[in-house]
């Protein structure tokens, strides 16, 4: 499996990424998740969809809690053509939880904690951790990677403006 380094950094510590980068123009490779009644889900299931998908290294922490209230603000927005996903490292119950307190509607959480289908798949699997990058990936709806952003920092929020506009262009 593939390693890159100094993609993203924690504290400004250098973090590696294990896995094959997936890039704008690439068929969105296909992954297996968990969902928050423990089932699995294929990415591939979404096909026919505009996707928007989120990594987050956990949502119990502020930056991500912040990340995915903005998402879910914003994909209420786009209609049902539109999905958006985000994925972490937390279980299913965790993700329930907080989903639940947060008033999350718009955004389906799903966890890659069994297997790490997803962070292996995107290569956004951090091997120091085993938690994701925060990372944001559009995939139009014939499966095509349209856009992608990668969080240098893992303490800092995407660039959403960056994202909604490219999000437009695939809608």
């Amino acid at each position: 499996m593939a390693e890159r380094k100094n993609l993203i950094k924690m504290k400004g510590n250098p973090l590696t990424l294990i896995g094959n980068e997936v890039k704008v123009g690439d068929t969105a490779p296909d992954f297996q998740v968990i969902d928050q009644n423990m089932e699995y889900v294929k990415f591939s299931s979404f096909r026919g969809k505009v996707v928007v998908l989120t990594s987050v290294a956990s949502i119990d922490t502020s930056t991500c809690d912040t990340e995915t209230r903005r998402f879910n603000q914003e994909a209420g927005k786009f209609g049902d053509d539109v999905m958006v996903l985000a994925v972490s490292m937390d279980l299913p119950f965790a993700q329930n939880r907080w989903c639940g307190a947060a008033g999350i509607e718009n955004v389906k959480m799903f966890s890659d904690y069994k297997d790490a289908s997803f962070g292996n798949a995107f290569g956004v699997l951090i091997k120091e951790l085993r938690l994701l990058a925060r990372t944001v990936h559009i995939i139009d709806r014939e499966g095509k990677v349209r856009y992608v952003q990668y969080v240098s920092e893992t303490s800092e929020e995407p660039n959403y403006e960056e994202v909604l506009e490219a999000l437009k262009k695939v809608v």
